[in-house]
């Protein structure tokens, strides 16, 4: 199977011995080489490090998750597939739901203001259920528990016995809680082991903007902006949205303090903005056209962002021009907006047919309802589907990194990639379609009548380019 025009299925492997009845929520991976190597690294050298939180939020955004004295707000779950719950018919679903909420009572309870589990029974289960969101917790657990925090109903911030005598060293454990045990595709393991001893409260905070996500425990950062894999289908992103889990397994362990607040686009676009490994420059400096050439009577500057204007086209693209790079932008979609993304535009011609076009498009608008795939936001036009689903709601800004080395794009939107696509040997449905392949041109926007906006605009190239 491919993902969004380019990624083979990986295998979903587990080692022998390990599965349901180790723990549901796992899928066991070797460990890189480079984590073997690191084994246990000293707190000391972690605390060299530069913070990489953001000051707190004001103490009015948060707000709790748990009352201290009853299951409002909580419901049990057991590890079950989202998708595969999905489909069920409605009763079939509230029979399962109605199990699983005996099996909640049965090994959950409440005293001196903390959540108990006896390490068995359906998983405690937020009712509402959480996009971008900032939470806070404590915990504490005895020898050889093995438990977790499931982020949008996945697996999971890992919490487990780190001990040798815990048994689990060959899998992970000797690694640290706080890391996400069930990535595949991206970093799994803490930099260091930041546990407290058994019979201590640990502090737990994690942050996640779409599917990146940073996890701080005990004050050490353990995940640092890292993509949480879809442990359902690795071959889709994480979902937009979904309830905190507490997993419980193999021993008691208890929880208190839990708080949420929920994380504002404008603070999102700035967190997703910090994970900037250098060599990014402006190439739109809020003011003037400047280093813009093409139809710039069809957009016009407004609160420094370029905007189309209204019922006018065109396309604007830039002076210099960029084979291998990384973009980055803000946009602004009005209901129904169009717009378009040129790559490679050789500036002569329509963009989708001389070089590519990413699309830029108000996904909800009814008029677009019955599109083709590949005519979707973030989607390489007439060749590869994006992921949908990801967008901000219409008048708020997303932010959207875009990489394109040799003939691969990657598409991330608002933290969440929606495409990852090898262009080479793919088919257009766009006949005269004859810039696909390029390997050098402009960047630049392609107008269709809508007031599309776009600001911070920057672009660190991966080659020397012109």
């Amino acid at each position: 199977m491919k993902y969004a025009g380019g990624r083979d299925r990986l295998p979903r492997s587990r080692s022998p011995g390990v599965g349901a009845a180790f723990c549901p929520g796992h899928v066991f991976v070797a460990p890189s080489a480079t984590f073997v190597a690191m084994r246990r690294v000293p707190l000391l050298v972690l605390a060299l490090l530069p913070n990489v939180w953001p000051a707190a939020a004001r103490a009015q955004d948060w707000r709790p998750l748990f009352d201290g004295r009853t299951f409002a707000g909580w419901r049990g779950q057991e590890h079950r597939n989202p998708y595969e719950l999905a489909a069920m018919s409605e009763a079939k679903r509230d029979a399962i739901r109605a199990q699983d909420d005996a099996s909640m009572r049965a090994h959950w309870r409440i005293a001196d203001g903390e959540l108990i589990n006896d390490g068995e029974g359906a998983y405690l289960t937020t009712v509402e259920e959480f996009g971008d969101a900032e939470y806070e917790l404590e915990y504490r657990t005895v020898a050889l528990a093995d438990s977790g925090i499931y982020l949008r109903g996945c697996p999971q911030v890992q919490i487990w016995d780190t001990t040798e005598a815990g048994g689990k060293w060959k899998i992970g454990a000797d690694k640290g809680s706080g890391g996400l045990w069930n990535n595949k595709r991206h970093e799994r393991f803490p930099p260091a082991v930041a546990d407290r001893p058994f019979g201590e409260w640990n502090t737990l905070r994690i942050r996640q903007v779409g599917a990146t996500t940073w996890v701080e425990l005990n004050g050490v950062t353990t995940v640092d902006g890292v993509v949480m894999d879809n442990y359902w289908d690795y071959d889709r992103p994480l979902p937009r949205t979904g309830p905190l889990q507490l997993q419980t397994h193999g021993g008691e362990i208890r929880f208190r303090n839990l708080r949420v607040r929920t994380i504002g686009a404008d603070e999102a676009n700035a967190l997703l903005a910090g994970q900037d490994r250098g060599g990014f420059e402006p190439i739109f400096d809020g003011e003037t056209f400047a280093g813009w050439q093409g139809a710039t009577g069809d957009y016009e500057i407004v609160d420094g962002a370029l905007q189309c204007r209204r019922g006018q086209g065109g396309n604007l693209f830039t002076t210099a021009e960029y084979g291998d790079f990384v973009a980055r932008i803000e946009f602004r979609l009005p209901p129904g907006g169009n717009n378009g993304l040129a790559i490679r535009y050789p500036g002569e011609g329509t963009p989708a047919y001389t070089g590519f076009e990413l699309q830029v498009l108000d996904n909800t608008a009814e008029k677009y309802a019955e599109l083709k795939p590949w005519q979707y936001h973030g989607s390489v036009y007439g060749v590869a589907p994006a992921a949908r689903g990801y967008l901000r709601p219409v008048g708020q800004w997303n932010f959207q990194e875009v990489t394109v080395a040799g003939s691969r794009v990657r598409v991330v939107l608002n933290g969440t990639e929606i495409l990852d696509a090898d262009l080479a040997g793919a088919s257009s449905q766009l006949e005269g379609h004859v810039g696909k392949d390029r390997a050098l041109g402009h960047f630049g926007f392609c107008g269709h009548d809508d007031p599309v906006a776009f600001r911070a605009i920057a672009i660190r190239r991966l080659d020397r380019g012109r």
